[in-house]
C-alpha cells in the first residue's frame, strides 16, 4: 500500500457546537468568543486557486506546527496573535474534538486583518521574475539590469498585493498601500515584514533552506499591529534547498511543486473540477512538506 494512504488525512472539520467563522482553501476557522478564534489547518491543497479532490497527508500538521515554531521564535521581536496550540487549554466545545484538533490547530487572538498581502522577496523568482523580464522592475520596484532567474536581491524588496476574496491577488505598489491605509501604517507594515523575513531567512539559512520569498498577514488589535495567520510555511513561502542552489534557472522547492508540475502536464483548463492526483504525486508532496519541517525545526513531525 502507498505510504500516504496509510496515514489519515483531515479534509474538513465539523464542530456543530461552535460557529464556523470561515472555511478557506486550507483552514477552517471557528469563533470562540468576541476576542478569540480557533484556526484548524486541514490537509486540503489548492493549486492555481482550485482545491484538489485529494488531501495531502500531514500537510495541515506541518503548516500548523511550523507556524507555532515561528511564532515562538519571533515572540520577543514582534507581537503575534498566537495564544496556544495545547488542545487541553481550549475552551468547550473543542475538547470533545481532540483527535481532530491535536497538532493541527491553534487558539489565537481575534484581530482585524489589513486588506493587503505583505510579500517580501529575497530572490528573483515566480511572478517577480516574469515581471522583471517584461519591465525591469517588480511591483514598481526598479531592479538592476542583467539579473538572472533566482538571483538574490540585496536588500530584499517589499512587494504588496491585494487580498482577493475571489480569483487572484493583484500586485500593487507601496504608494497604493499608502493611499489605502495611510503612510504611517503602510511604512510600519513594510518595516515589520522586512524585519520578520530577514530574521526567518537568516535562521533558515543555517538550517540549509533558502527562503526565496514569503507573504505575511498583519492585523490590528488594541491599537497595535500584530502578525496573524500562518508564518514562513511551505504554503506561504518559497523554500529552496541551499545545497542545490544555482542562480540562472528554476530551483527545486519544498512545497506543492509536484502537484503544479503534474497539473501542467495534463490538459486541465484550471477550472473546477481538477483532475485526480496520482498516489506518487500525493506522497512526494507530503514528503516535501515533512522535510521542510524537519530541516527547519531539527526534529521530525510530531
Amino acid at each position: 500500500m502507498n505510504p500516504a494512504a496509510q496515514r489519515s488525512v483531515l479534509r474538513e472539520t465539523y464542530i456543530p457546537e461552535a460557529k464556523l467563522f470561515s472555511r478557506g482553501k486550507v483552514r477552517d476557522v471557528y469563533e470562540v468568543d468576541a476576542e478569540r478564534l480557533l484556526i484548524v489547518a486541514t490537509d486540503r491543497l489548492s493549486a492555481f486557486d482550485v482545491v484538489m479532490a485529494q488531501a495531502i497527508p500531514d500537510k495541515g500538521r506541518v503548516l500548523n506546527q511550523l507556524s507555532c515554531f515561528w511564532f515562538d521564535f519571533l515572540k520577543d521581536g514582534v507581537p503575534t496573535h498566537f495564544i496556544t496550540a495545547e488542545v487541553a487549554d481550549y475552551p468547550e466545545p473543542f475538547q470533545a474534538y481532540r483527535k481532530e484538533l491535536e497538532g493541527r490547530s491553534m487558539l489565537v487572538k481575534r484581530a482585524r486583518p489589513f486588506p493587503v498581502e505583505c510579500i517580501v522577496r529575497g530572490y528573483l523568482s515566480g511572478s517577480g521574475w516574469k515581471d522583471y523580464q517584461q519591465t525591469g522592475a517588480v511591483c514598481g520596484v526598479r531592479l538592476p539590469a542583467g539579473l538572472v532567474e533566482s538571483a538574490p536581491l540585496e536588500p530584499p524588496i517589499f512587494t504588496p498585493s491585494t487580498k482577493a476574496t475571489e480569483g487572484h491577488d493583484e500586485n500593487i505598489t507601496q504608494e497604493q498601500v499608502e493611499r489605502q491605509l495611510g503612510r504611517e501604517v503602510a511604512e510600519k507594515l513594510k518595516e515589520l515584514s522586512l524585519r520578520v523575513y530577514q530574521a526567518g531567512r537568516d535562521y533558515a539559512d543555517r538550517r540549509g533552506i533558502i527562503i526565496a520569498d514569503t507573504k505575511f498577514e498583519w492585523g490590528w488589535l488594541d491599537g497595535e499591529i500584530i502578525l496573524i495567520d500562518e508564518v514562513l510555511t511551505p504554503d506561504s513561502s518559497r523554500f529552496w534547498p541551499k545545497d542545490g542552489y544555482q542562480p540562472g534557472q528554476p530551483q527545486p522547492s519544498f512545497d506543492k511543486q509536484f502537484v503544479r508540475d503534474y497539473l501542467e502536464s495534463t490538459r486541465w483548463n484550471r477550472q473546477p473540477p481538477p483532475p485526480p492526483l496520482p498516489p506518487d504525486v500525493v506522497e512526494k508532496t507530503s514528503e516535501k512538506y515533512r522535510e521542510a519541517y524537519r530541516r527547519l525545526t531539527g526534529r521530525p513531525l510530531d
